[in-house]
């Protein structure tokens, strides 16, 4: 399954649950693959979801990769800013 095919959750500044539940609806619907991804401060609400998913709800969920990066965008004044990305690849073993 290539990298576009994953089922992806963009992680953002809505209520911690809200991000859970769309990962469960996502698995509950047959997939054996989640990528989650955030940037800037969203990537600690990231890392929440997945510790909510793995204690919780999903104890066969692994976290299969970790990406990190950094995107440029235009800031205030059109300067350029530096923001953290992270993806994280989760797998259901069972």
């Amino acid at each position: 399954m290539s990298q576009s095919e994953i089922p992806t959750v963009l992680i953002g500044k809505k209520p911690l649950m809200n991000y859970v539940f769309a990962c469960l609806t996502t698995l509950q619907g047959g997939a054996r693959q989640l990528l989650v991804k955030a940037r800037g401060r969203a990537i600690s609400r990231a890392v929440d979801v997945v510790q909510i998913l793995q204690r919780r709800f999903y104890k066969d969920l692994k976290v299969a990769d970790i990406k990190l990066g950094t995107q440029e965008l235009m800031g205030p004044n059109n300067q350029p800013v530096s923001i953290s990305t992270i993806e994280i690849l989760l797998k259901r073993e069972s």
